[in-house]
């Protein structure tokens, strides 16, 4: 009788969940949130054959040097620019993501956002607490409605579709660009229209950003794109950080030329830019849009069953749900222990 495979849970998640995977494998569940560093990584995989990781572990060359029996990374998340995956490739190393189970959870916290900066609702709680309530004037605290105004997209994603369908409720214009447009039949049904990029941005009064993390999205949003932009939009991200130029941003906002900013997410976090932290007409959330019980529960579901289907076990045995690299399934081949 052959040991079992040993998979390794880089943070705590849900011990029922994570459960699953007892009967077929060895499991070892990090009991609290590190940083590990690099090398650290690369001890902590060195004799696992997979690895259940977030987005604060970036695993490539480096990490999985040593790690020979390695054959599966199955990310908790839905962006994997924590992942190198052309090194993963290139080792026989397979990888997952998350996609789809927190679509509906991260368009819910989009609008909480979106709306929350076009009323100003950070900065009035922040002014209530603080005391300041005395008496309200008439003309104090007026933000923006959302009803009847422009919404923007970039990036359409399954994310980005599921924003642009909530928007019907508030009877918005929806316009959005992409690498591509749409089929016909998903315009139709999210209601929205294919725009270039410029356009977008000269158009929007609310502008959403859901793209991946790439090369070429890095700072997709900067200082030539915020000028392009009205004085009264408000931006959103809940992409990642890296797709806006933080410190470009903070400029335009307080010289007036951009309304107010919503962001969840931030170059170097959790770092954040000291003059985002300084504005009042930003409102700032820690990377908490898919920090619902519903989607972090299905998350860990997802990679779980993930683990288990490559090493051919439960309901979806040797074809992982959500693999990233499917060439490296031939190759590597797993059998059931």
């Amino acid at each position: 009788m052959t040991d079992k495979p040993r998979v390794w849970v880089s943070r705590p998640t849900f011990p029922d969940i994570v459960a699953g995977l007892d009967e077929h494998f060895e499991v070892t569940c990090e009991p609290e949130e590190i940083k590990f560093s690099p090398a650290e990584l690369a001890v902590k995989l060195m004799d696992q054959d997979a690895a259940i990781v977030g987005l604060k572990e970036h695993i490539g060359a480096v990490e999985i040097a040593g790690a020979k029996r390695l054959r599966l990374v199955a990310n908790l998340s839905v962006g994997y620019d924590n992942l190198d995956l052309a090194a993963l490739t290139a080792a026989g190393i397979a990888a997952s993501n998350t996609a789809d189970v927190l679509n509906e959870s991260v368009a819910d916290y989009t609008w909480a956002l979106l709306l929350g900066a076009a009323r100003r609702v950070g900065a009035a709680e922040r002014w209530l607490r603080a005391g300041e309530w005395k008496a309200t004037k008439f003309t104090q605290w007026l933000g923006m409605d959302v009803r009847g105004r422009t919404l923007g997209i970039l990036g359409m994603g399954r994310i980005g579709q599921a924003v642009a369908r909530r928007a019907a409720g508030f009877g918005m214009q929806v316009i959005y660009h992409n690498r591509s447009a749409l089929p016909a039949a998903i315009e139709r049904e999210c209601n929205v229209r294919y725009v270039d990029k410029s356009q977008l941005l000269r158009e929007s009064d609310f502008l959403v950003l859901v793209l991946p993390l790439t090369p070429q999205n890095r700072h997709a949003i900067g200082a030539p794109e915020l000028a392009q932009m009205k004085q009264t939009a408000v931006l959103v991200n809940v992409a990642r950080g890296g797709i806006v130029d933080d410190a470009a941003l903070a400029d335009v906002l307080a010289r007036g030329g951009l309304a107010a900013a919503a962001l969840d997410v931030f170059e170097g976090e959790p770092n954040v830019h000291p003059a985002l932290l300084a504005l009042d007409n930003v409102l700032l959330s820690p990377h908490i849009a898919s920090a619902s019980h519903d989607a972090r529960r299905a998350m860990t579901a997802l990679a779980v069953d993930n683990v288990l289907a490559f090493f051919g076990h439960g309901p979806h045995a040797g074809r992982p749900p959500t693999i990233l690299n499917p060439t490296v399934l031939a190759a590597a081949n797993p059998t059931p222990s």
